[in-house]
């Protein structure tokens, strides 16, 4: 039997051909920029300023990414963000899940209301003032767990995981595992959550990126520099090298202006590397999560 062959129409094919160059545009537009921001890491300083930097490098030198590295806080900051990271996303995928469960089923009584106050929160809250009281009564203040706790659970996150569960979990399931004997923890670490991979995986994702990349809880909640993030060190590492510039004569103020360009890019790539590499043990997973929630036919 011949195949067919289907002809689009006028109309369609230049749909298609606006459709592609709008992709094509949006990928520029990303790309450009990190392009530069890396080709701009790794060129002379005084070429960057002056311009000439634009897709590809030009005076190839290390020196801004040596002048990181050989600060000690950037290796301490590196050991607590990623402390920070494991344990935090660890902490609140496992409270995501275990309130995303319920949650989920129908028989959970009160569960509407439950669902309301969730919901409530997206969009109030008590303010900084009344957050930052509560974390220094608790005992918080100055510890890491006030980068941990307060931001365990993110509202987005657990409607996403609880409709994962309502809709890719069958009842039929349910009630052949309790017919097997199954109670609410055994069906959840049996049934449920080797059938739930690809959530899993988008909850690591969103949870590690958003860990790795805080910063605003700790320059509230942290006072002791050796509990600071990597983000908190690069940010003071910019500002020093803006502030060191005030009071000097010209010659060493042209050459701070230089540097501090040079190790702005590089503290960006320097910041940004390690989390990206996440993706690529998460990708199979991350269509299928983030299309949680579509209609489907």
């Amino acid at each position: 039997m011949k195949s067919r062959i289907i002809r689009k129409s006028k109309g369609e094919f230049i749909f298609d051909i606006c459709i592609n160059l709008i992709g094509l545009l949006v990928i520029i537009i990303v790309l450009v920029p990190l392009i530069f921001v890396v080709s701009a890491s790794f060129s002379d300083p005084d070429l960057v300023l002056k311009g000439k930097v634009f897709l590809f490098p030009k005076g190839i030198t290390l020196e801004p990414y040596k002048m990181v590295f050989q600060n000690k806080d950037i290796w301490q900051g590196y050991r607590n963000t990623i402390f920070y990271t494991i344990t935090g996303t660890s902490i609140s995928v496992i409270l995501t899940v275990l309130a995303a469960y319920p949650l989920s089923r129908k028989e959970m009584a009160g569960r509407k209301y439950f669902m309301l106050i969730i919901l409530f929160t997206m969009y109030f809250n008590g303010g900084l003032i009344p957050t930052y009281l509560l974390v220094r009564n608790l005992g918080l203040y100055d510890r890491v767990w006030a980068l941990l706790i307060p931001s365990a659970i993110s509202t987005f996150n657990l409607i996403v995981a609880k409709t994962f569960f309502e809709s890719n979990i069958p009842d039929e399931m349910y009630e052949s595992a309790k017919l097997d004997g199954c109670g609410n923890i055994r069906m959840l670490m049996s049934v449920v959550l080797p059938l739930s991979k690809a959530i899993i995986a988008i909850l690591v994702l969103y949870y590690a990126v958003d860990q790795w990349n805080s910063y605003f809880n700790a320059l509230i909640y942290l006072n002791n520099e050796k509990l600071y993030p990597l983000q908190i060190i690069l940010r003071n590492i910019l500002l020093l090298g803006q502030t060191e510039q005030l009071g000097t004569n010209a010659v060493g103020m042209g050459e701070k202006i230089k540097m501090a360009e040079g190790i702005k890019y590089s503290v960006i790539i320097i910041s940004s590397v390690p989390i990206l590499m996440v993706y690529p043990f998460v990708q199979k997973y991350f269509v299928k999560g983030v299309m949680i929630g579509s209609i489907k036919g």
